[in-house]
């Protein structure tokens, strides 16, 4: 099948995009106003984006409270959204009235952090400590600008439960981390499902003549 997403005409009961950019991180944002109103809520539009300086971004249709308390107080925290806490993260999603304290009211412990002033969740394995950089609006190809914004942070502090670092390195499969998929479908990251490749050193066009990209380190930009 072939659709236009500006048509919708693709036939289906829902819009299969989401099911199609998947699996995708969970950024579980944690946020205070400058009242000191704790909020905590997922988006399943977040990444990394940067490494150095390290960078993060979640995206909000629409402009809800975690945006409205990054932007007063200039800083808010990533949580990983893990299989253990996979129900507490989905009740966070509820539509909470402003000035509701989500982590009260699904049972989470919050934790103090370092170098903000938002509270990270105590029982997430990771968290990062973000200071917001920018928010920005983004406009469709035609130049109409649209209900959905991004936030940008650079992280400033990074919070990991010892128990999940092996051998020099995080075990992130360890941990379970779980991610978004499309409709009311999520994935799980397990040691089972994980699986190691080694970056190609070139590339051979064939056995005769090689690339002018082949180079003894990979590519800078390459995963």
């Amino acid at each position: 099948m072939f659709y236009e997403p500006s048509k919708k005409n693709h036939g289906l009961r829902r819009d299969p995009l989401k099911a199609i950019v998947a699996p995708r991180p969970i950024g579980w944002i944690s946020s205070m106003s400058a009242e000191n109103e704790i909020n905590l809520a997922p988006y399943s539009f977040f990444n990394a984006v940067s490494s150095d300086p390290p960078i993060v971004m979640f995206s909000s249709d629409g402009k809800k409270d975690s945006i409205t308390f990054v932007e007063e107080i200039k800083e808010f925290v990533c949580n990983l959204a893990t299989w253990d806490l996979r129900e507490q993260m989905n009740a966070t999603s509820a539509p909470f009235p402003r000035g509701t304290n989500e982590m009260r009211e699904t049972g989470l412990e919050p934790a103090p952090s370092v170098l903000v002033k938002p509270p990270r969740v105590k029982a997430s394995p990771c968290a990062l400590e973000c200071k917001w950089l920018q928010t920005v609006q983004l406009s469709s190809v035609d130049g109409v600008a649209i209900d959905c914004y991004v936030v940008f942070g650079e992280v400033v502090g990074v919070h990991i439960d010892d128990c999940f670092i092996k051998g020099g390195r995080l075990d992130t499969a360890g941990m379970r981390p779980i991610a978004r998929a499309g409709y009311h479908e999520y994935f799980v990251s397990t040691p089972e499902t994980k699986f190691s490749m080694n970056r190609p050193t070139g590339c051979v066009v064939n056995s005769k003549n090689k690339s002018d990209m082949e180079q003894d380190d990979p590519p800078v930009n390459s995963l």
